[in-house]
């Protein structure tokens, strides 16, 4: 045999070395794939969940506004709002109306007895001193 058919001959390490590489490639291919479903079954889990939680929002709000609609259409929401726009009262009920007093008044003695202090308040303290010991001792 001569050099040149020797080199290009096919040893069987030539060919385990091929077949090597194209198992490490086949593993790579493999791994990919893997790593690429992986990750869409992930947003696929991500896509379920915040459907589920707008399903749920969605069941709230609509039982919420259900209840709004029962009670809106109900005989008691009906007769209180004819009672306030309308003024319309039942047979056998009398109106009592209560209107707030913005001034409302205090008794003599105590107006005086809140003025006083409010006087007292607004003096500085060498007066009240100066009233406490010569002009109005409570302690007497």
């Amino acid at each position: 045999m001569d050099l040149r058919t020797q080199r290009y001959s096919h040893s069987p390490t030539n060919s385990a070395k091929i077949v090597i590489l194209l198992g490490f490639i086949l593993i790579l291919y493999m791994l990919y794939a893997l790593t690429t479903k992986i990750y869409d079954n992930y947003l696929i889990d991500q896509h379920i969940k915040t459907f589920t939680t707008k399903n749920k929002n969605l069941l709230s709000e609509n039982s919420k506004k259900l209840e709004d609609y029962q009670y809106y259409t109900s005989d008691a929401y009906i007769e209180k709002t004819a009672k306030q726009s309308l003024s319309l009262i039942n047979p056998g009920e009398k109106v009592i109306i209560i209107t707030e007093n913005s001034n409302p008044t205090l008794p003599e003695s105590e107006l005086l007895e809140s003025e006083k202090i409010e006087r007292m308040k607004k003096m500085p303290n060498y007066k009240k001193w100066w009233n406490f010991f010569f002009i109005e001792n409570q302690f007497k």
